[in-house]
């Protein structure tokens, strides 16, 4: 006998443009549309050649370029963010980038209440979020707010087209992850379910044309759709196992947000596979295969992805407290979250075997 429909679901407000070029055509106009004046630009050093030409094309109305976006947002690069925004006297901010670029400009947004338009230029999906995350005293710290959701986000896909091949794929199984995810969360709904099994089968295709030519701009194209529904499911579920895992992991040991998700991911899946059965079934028919955790871990590996913990440079001695940490203010799962299952998982990744 089938379930009983019983799902509650919000619409987050966000604009959404996407097309070749939008980064320099569309930015200026999604400014004006929301009437800002002086926008703060914030990226990375890796970006910072995409952000200028971005704060080029709005003139008068850049208020400044921030290039000092970190892997997890430290709080004291936040801090010195905020200083700067609010000396600048900016009305809204514009992040460019990955979601350390985006991250930054959330914590902006968190702070001082600026508006925010993102330009993503990987595969991440925070731009579709209203998650934000701090790390502080070796412990990364997140949560929901709707005020640094960005009221507009324009995807570029010319912008992916000089994202590494290792980082397109890292970056791509990270968006992957949201959506496999969403499919077990607590507050799933028909819809989310739907965008999710769309943007893995979206991703997965996507990615090995993204390899084998990553100049194609229709295989990154796709990807990109695909980052932006797995994105979208993310920002209306809440997160699990696989994201505080991969919080712990990259907060307290500074391991490599894209890649540790990556690696992390299948070992998850076979975690709750018995206790998720609809999600391992949506997910099987998104990857046509009868086994979730293997085909995921071959199909990053086959791209050249790190298979282990122990490659991006985790400690076994780490995996102890790695654990402990899971289970401290753990986020909701289909399967109790214990300190000895998690650690399983662990080593588990940390060896690269076979999940």
């Amino acid at each position: 006998m089938n379930t009983p429909l019983d799902f509650s679901y919000e619409t987050r407000p966000a604009r959404v443009v996407f097309r070749p070029g939008a980064a320099v055509s569309a930015t200026p106009g999604e400014v004006a549309r929301l009437g800002l004046r002086r926008v703060l630009v914030v990226c990375g050093r890796r970006g910072e050649d995409t952000a200028r030409a971005v704060a080029d094309a709005l003139g008068d109305t850049c208020a400044g370029l921030h290039a000092e976006a970190r892997m997890h947002v430290p709080v004291e690069v936040a801090d010195r963010a905020v200083e700067v925004a609010r000396a600048a006297a900016a009305d809204g901010c514009v992040a460019v980038g990955g979601g350390s670029a985006i991250g930054l400009g959330k914590a902006i947004a968190l702070r001082t209440g600026l508006p925010l338009i993102a330009v993503p230029s990987t595969y991440s999906g925070s731009e579709m979020t209203p998650v934000w995350g701090l790390t502080e005293h070796g412990a990364k710290r997140t949560g929901r707010d709707p005020g640094v959701q960005p009221r507009s986000v324009v995807y570029d896909p010319e912008l992916t087209l000089a994202l590494p091949v290792p980082l397109s794929v890292t970056s791509g199984v990270n968006a992957l992850a949201h959506a496999a995810e969403a499919l077990y969360a607590p507050d799933a709904s028909p819809l989310v379910s739907l965008m999710a099994e769309e943007g893995v089968r979206a991703m997965a295709g996507a990615l090995p044309d993204v390899a084998a030519v990553p100049d194609d701009l229709d295989a990154r194209s796709r990807a990109l759709y695909a980052a932006w529904l797995c994105g979208a499911c993310l920002g209306a579920t809440t997160m699990g196992l696989h994201h505080k895992l991969c919080h712990v992991l990259g907060g307290t040991f500074g391991l490599p947000h894209a890649e540790t998700h990556t690696v992390v991911l299948p070992y998850v899946l076979a975690y709750n596979a018995s206790a998720a059965p609809q999600a391992i079934t949506a997910l099987s028919r998104a990857l046509h295969t009868d086994d979730v955790p293997r085909a995921l871990r071959e199909l990053s590996g086959s791209l050249g992805a790190p298979r282990s913990l122990a490659e991006l440079g985790l400690k076994e001695t780490d995996l102890t407290v790695a654990a402990g940490q899971a289970g401290t203010d753990s986020y909701a799962n289909p399967r109790p979250v214990t300190a000895h299952g998690v650690l399983g998982l662990l080593t588990a990744a940390y060896e690269g075997r076979e999940p």
